[in-house]
């Protein structure tokens, strides 16, 4: 297992040495923080929530259109997961702080197979409309 601390979250990586694939956690104390807008060619992940709540933006910028939405995930909804197949550009966000969510990735971990693009690049708001 290993761990990761950063301004945005702490993280622990591979928590199950399963040969295939690894289980994530991430613990996220900032509101104020988008975690990265990537995507892979290969690796699905599953996102969770465990404790708390996050906004998740999913995109696609396959022809012929270039679009995103958001989807919500919290604790209060147990039977509610994100799956994001390949090719779907993700980003998340906590919406409470000390937010937790579990994710499993079909893939170990591969640099190589995530492509950055630039937070507002889907022109998404991430600002929560009142309703």
């Amino acid at each position: 297992m290993k761990y990761n601390l950063d301004s945005r979250a702490q993280r622990l990586i591979d928590i199950f040495d399963l040969g295939k694939g690894q289980i994530n956690i991430s613990i996220v104390n900032s509101i104020d923080h988008v975690v990265g807008f990537h995507q892979h060619k290969l690796q699905t992940d599953f996102f969770y929530c465990v404790k708390g709540s996050f906004q998740v933006c999913l995109a696609t910028d396959r022809p012929p259109d270039k679009r995103h939405w958001f989807e919500y995930i919290s604790d209060r909804d147990v039977c509610k997961y994100i799956v994001i197949p390949p090719l779907t550009y993700h980003a998340y966000k906590a919406l409470e702080s000390g937010s937790i969510m579990l994710y499993y990735l079909t893939e170990k971990y591969n640099k190589h197979d995530e492509f950055r693009v630039p937070i507002g690049y889907f022109k998404e708001d991430w600002s929560i409309p009142n309703k």
